[in-house]
């Protein structure tokens, strides 16, 4: 059930509606909420419904007898079966015919077939399930002694198939607070950021990926170097656009339960350096990073730095290797994590010094090496990726396959993402503030924009496949 759908928003309709008139009853809320969810989880398989409760409660458990000691051997032993178990699911369901392949290449045999395979959600599920009990083991949060809250906060359906990524705590202390109501205000905004992430996704991101960029990527030498270069550009929107839609649409689908998600992206693409551009992309997944596997690799408070450049570039490879069991995706978490290691050496040697180059020449050079690392992401093979290297490379030009309405929507998009934050603040509460017949008719714009422009059906958001 995409996010996109209108399976999804008559399906979100219908939990809004046993919510509200539950809302004060916090075990009646919790249940339609837990209900949401794992009927979200069904409707891609039916395996998730025995997958998730199982390893929720397992988290739960382990949260529970944490809570309950103070033996610190104790409480490490039940982190780590926290963390192997969360892994465990990970390698099994994602990761096992990666590693079987890879294997039988090493020993030249045959690799055995794995049927097992649900990598749906899954990612986002054990980076936010070990929030969890990371977080009580570090004395940052304590753990529920509601099952029913436990089960509802970590398999929240806006959250499953590709974040935001929210601390179980937050979602916890939020599901469990005794005022809870829908204002005009909240409900305007929801409904602004629902219209927003599917005009990102529909009009923007799906034509930008139909017009040029999927057929780029999987022909490339049937291009020119320019359009090549173009579709990348493309791609590096289109990745925006889809993830940063879907986002809206889940923090939107949040807030018409009376939850708030945290924000995922801030103009990234204006990054002045790569340590800048992941505080503005994936903005969860970064701090996730950050603070649970960066902060707990050894050596961070060592006065050598190469531990610090080390750690660095090891957590953006573990990174990239989250997103998926391709050599393509650790090459893209490597070039990130180097560039973070040059970053952070760059500014060690500058002290306090302001960087000598203008800002405009620092984000044009930021933009080009993440779109340098985006055609790894993209490309469904590393022979891939070094063909279409190799079609911008070859400097041929031509502009056959660019047609004037796609340019003009890659210029959109463009300068879209550029707008900033308090225009899109100013234009959300023009939008909360006006009369529902108003808001109803933007709506209506947007269904029949959708009719029009984007007729051949919404495709996958990009990041569920994560």
């Amino acid at each position: 059930m995409l996010l996109s759908s209108s399976a999804y928003f008559i399906f979100l309709i219908g939990i809004f509606f046993l919510y509200w008139p539950v809302a004060r009853n916090r075990a009646a809320a919790l249940a339609v909420i837990l209900f949401a969810n794992y009927y979200f989880y069904a409707k891609w398989d039916l395996f998730y419904l025995g997958l998730i409760p199982l390893a929720s409660l397992t988290d739960y458990t382990i949260g529970l007898a944490m809570g309950r000691s103070e033996n610190p051997a104790t409480r490490r032993t039940l982190l780590t079966c926290s963390i192997l178990v969360n892994l465990g699911i990970l390698t099994a369901f994602k990761y096992m015919p990666f590693l079987l392949d890879n294997f039988a290449k090493l020993t030249g045999t045959q690799a055995p077939a794995w049927e097992w395979t649900f990598p749906l959600g899954i990612s986002f599920y054990v980076f936010q399930s070990l929030t969890y009990t990371i977080d009580i083991y570090r004395g940052d949060a304590k753990p529920t002694g509601s099952v029913l809250a436990y089960l509802s906060a970590v398999s929240f359906f806006p959250t499953t198939l590709a974040g935001p990524i929210t601390r179980v705590s937050s979602l916890l202390k939020q599901m469990d607070a005794d005022d809870k109501q829908l204002s005009n205000e909240k409900s305007g905004q929801a409904l602004f950021l629902i219209t927003m992430g599917l005009m990102k996704k529909l009009l923007v991101a799906d034509y930008l990926a139909e017009n040029l960029v999927n057929r780029v990527f999987d022909f490339p030498k049937l291009y020119t170097g320019f359009e090549t270069l173009v579709g990348v550009y493309a791609y590096a929107l289109q990745l925006y656009y889809d993830f940063s839609g879907y986002t809206d649409i889940a923090i939107g689908s949040a807030l018409l339960l009376g939850i708030t998600l945290p924000a995922n992206f801030k103009m990234p693409y204006a990054a002045s350096n790569i340590a800048d551009f992941w505080r503005r992309w994936h903005i969860s997944l970064s701090d996730w990073l950050r603070d649970y596997l960066y902060f707990s690799l050894p050596g961070l408070r060592s006065k050598n730095m190469m531990f610090t450049y080390a750690n660095l570039t090891i957590t953006m490879v573990l990174g990239g290797l989250w997103h998926g069991a391709s050599w393509n995706f650790v090459i893209w978490g490597l070039l990130h994590g180097l560039a973070l290691a040059f970053t952070r050496a760059m500014q060690v040697r500058r002290g306090r010094k302001q960087p000598s180059l203008p800002l405009w020449l620092r984000a044009t050079v930021t933009f080009h090496f993440v779109c340098l690392a985006w055609i790894f992401f993209r490309a469904s093979t590393l022979e891939g990726a070094m063909l279409v290297i190799d079609r911008i490379a070859s400097l041929t030009a031509s502009t056959a396959n660019i047609t004037p309405s796609f340019a003009i929507v890659l210029a959109l998009a463009a300068i879209g993402h550029y707008v900033p934050d308090n225009w899109f603040g100013k234009l959300r509460e023009l939008f909360t503030r006006s009369p529902f017949y108003a808001q109803a008719a933007v709506l209506m714009l947007l269904v029949i924009a959708i009719q029009y422009i984007a007729a051949t059906g919404a495709a996958p958001f990009i990041y569920t496949r994560f």
